[in-house]
């Protein structure tokens, strides 16, 4: 019966080890970095916006690896940051709109660490 146990326990410690091993790293640390706006705030924001909301989600837009480019941080909503925000958005199956609204700020909080869609040239 202890034995039983003892196997029982060792499988499970096996598992969860493996498991840890496959589990992606989460991009939790990003929104202390991008520190612009309060990731309670959330506002709409869309091409020709400036101020803090566009420099928070360049921020957070940053903390996309690969091929994509990083915006500079300059509170203006260009369209480099549309075609980005866009791609973004494709990545997650969400519209490409290029609209920021809560479910592309849901995005930005928690990037993928990996999109399969090539960004566009």
């Amino acid at each position: 019966m202890r034995q039983h146990r003892l196997a029982t326990v060792g499988a499970a410690l096996c598992t969860a080890a493996a498991l840890s091993l496959t589990v992606p790293p989460v991009a939790a640390a990003v929104p202390h970095k991008c520190s612009y706006l309060s990731s309670a705030s959330r506002p709409t924001v869309t091409v020709g916006d400036t101020g803090v909301g566009v420099q928070q989600a360049q921020c957070l837009s940053n903390a996309w690896g690969g091929e994509p480019p990083k915006l500079t941080l300059d509170g203006v909503f260009d369209s480099v940051m549309l075609k980005k925000i866009e791609w973004i958005q494709g990545c997650h199956g969400l519209p490409a709109s290029g609209i920021i609204e809560d479910r592309t700020w849901q995005v930005l909080y928690h990037p993928a660490l990996d999109c399969y869609d090539p960004y566009p040239a």
